[in-house]
Order: structure tokens, then sequence, then C-alpha cells
């Protein structure tokens, strides 16, 4: 079974995509802050997280960073309410597979997601 680790501050968000996964046969796990997310990716390792970008102290910038120097090659999708191209390049040059805005569109995240895990098993 796939493995979906969601980082986001917002406990609605994190609840609800965790709910929209479950019942599409994926293994979801979340994570409410950056630290959280890095040790979860260290526990668990899941095949794709989805990674808010805009969280208090770690930012999905800095977890992305971390991982990517700890040589973790976990897939990741950054989700933002903030359009800012810097961050954007930056997220890319990093080896993010996609860029989401919020408000989530839950056809085009679906269609993202399961494209992903599909191509991981």
């Amino acid at each position: 079974m796939p493995k979906l680790l969601i980082v986001d501050d917002e406990e609605d968000i994190r609840d609800f995509a965790k709910s929209f996964f479950k019942k599409r046969g994926i293994d979801v796990f979340t994570a409410q802050s950056g630290s959280e997310a890095l040790s979860s990716v260290q526990e668990k390792s899941p095949d794709l997280m989805l990674l808010d970008i805009t969280m208090e102290g770690m930012t999905g910038v800095d977890v992305l960073k971390s991982l990517r120097e700890g040589k973790n090659p976990v897939k990741v999708i950054m989700v933002t309410g903030v359009e800012d191209q810097e961050v954007i390049d930056q997220v890319k040059s990093l080896g993010v597979l996609n860029y989401i805005h919020k408000p989530l569109v839950l056809e085009e995240l679906e269609k993202i997601v399961l494209k992903e895990l599909v191509s991981t098993t």
C-alpha cells in the first residue's frame, strides 16, 4: 500500500486530506510541523509528501532543504496559499515534483497524488 505524508499546520486541512486519501486505499499519516515531518519521514518512509510551505518555526522550504541535504529521496509536492516566484524557483531547484496552490482543488490534488503514487508502486 502506498504511503502518503501530509504536512500542514492547519488541522482541518490535514484531517480532510487524510480522510480523502484513506478512502482511496492510501496509507496516510500527518505532521503539523517541520520537525514532526522530518521525524515521520525517518520513521515511516513515505512514498510521497504533501508539504505546506508556510508553517511556523520550520518552513516547508526548510524541511525540503533538510531532506535533500540528508540525501532523502522522498517525492515532495509543495502546497501553499502564497504565490512567490522566488520560492517556487527555490523548491523546484530542490527537486519538488509539483507545486499546488490553496485552496486545494480536490480533483487536481487527487490526479497529481495518485499519478505519483502509482509510479512508486
